[in-house]
């Protein structure tokens, strides 16, 4: 009788660690996925910050800024620039630039 009891102690012991180690390692991948989704609109936004200020510039002086220093001197724009890579590429004044983030 207390050999039974003994077993189903383990028994219920084993099966509630292991449902915990389950349940910690599903908040750990649930946690990793928010951040990676976090990280991803950082860089949307900071993407979509500067389209928004080249568009501004345009609007007001006639024409798209020639690099991305512009914007940033005279267009109080803010990119953390030690976690991204701004890439600001100008084909002509009239023309969109073509714009990219990228984390470092």
């Amino acid at each position: 009788m207390m050999r039974r009891k003994t077993v189903l102690h383990i028994l219920s012991a084993t099966i509630i660690g292991a449902a915990v180690i389950c349940m910690i390692c599903f908040a750990v991948i649930s946690l990793r996925g928010v951040e990676e989704a976090r990280a991803s609109e950082e860089l949307r936004f900071a993407e979509e910050a500067i389209r928004r200020a080249a568009v501004t510039c345009y609007c007001i002086e006639g024409r798209f800024p020639e690099n991305y220093a512009y914007l940033r001197d005279n267009y109080g724009l803010l990119v953390d620039e030690e976690r991204f890579a701004v890439h600001y590429s100008v084909f002509a004044q009239n023309i969109m630039p073509d714009i990219t983030v990228v984390k470092r």
